[in-house]
């Protein structure tokens, strides 16, 4: 499969990351607040309500391609506590600091119903790449749970590479 970059305009052969530029609860928010209470980077994201905070940060999560010798990766968003939010964003220049948190995808998956909320263990590796998303088990029949568990069709996920190109 080939693609045209939308970042770089190369042209590519290997799949790209299906990613996200920022959580779907900043995505609700109006201009207004996302310009007065909220703090949006490639990587962290901070929205200061009037009765809370909330904080996210981005991270990966590999779907497995049963058919292909590459799993599909998104660029998804997970909300963290404060205390893990201060440790990723204290260590985050940390090559080789590691630690696990756990999150709430805080991510639309478009092709899935509501992905947001699924519980994540977020894995911090050694290496300084942006941490891994791994969905709990045992949160019932969701689909997205359903295909990130057993894998899906190299079909699949080229439509879906497409799909988040704008081609389909």
């Amino acid at each position: 499969m080939r693609y045209t970059c939308l970042t770089c305009g190369k042209e590519h052969e290997e799949w790209p990351a299906i990613s996200f530029n920022a959580p779907y609860p900043y995505t609700c928010l109006s201009e207004m607040d996302q310009k007065n209470i909220a703090e949006l980077s490639s990587d962290f994201c901070v929205i200061r309500h009037e009765e809370q905070t909330d904080r996210f940060a981005r991270a990966v999560l590999r779907q497995t391609v049963n058919d292909h010798c590459d799993d599909l990766e998104y660029g998804v968003w997970v909300s963290l506590s404060e205390k893990s939010f201060d440790d990723y964003y204290d260590h985050f220049d940390d090559q080789n600091y590691e630690a696990t948190y756990f999150g709430y995808l805080c991510t639309l998956i478009p092709e899935y119903d509501d992905t947001n909320s699924i519980k994540t263990k977020v894995v911090l590796s050694a290496g300084g790449s942006r941490p891994e998303v791994v969905p709990h088990h045992g949160q019932g029949e969701h689909p997205f749970l359903h295909d990130y568990f057993n894998g899906i069709s190299k079909a699949q996920a080229e439509q879906r590479i497409r799909y988040a190109m704008g081609e389909d």
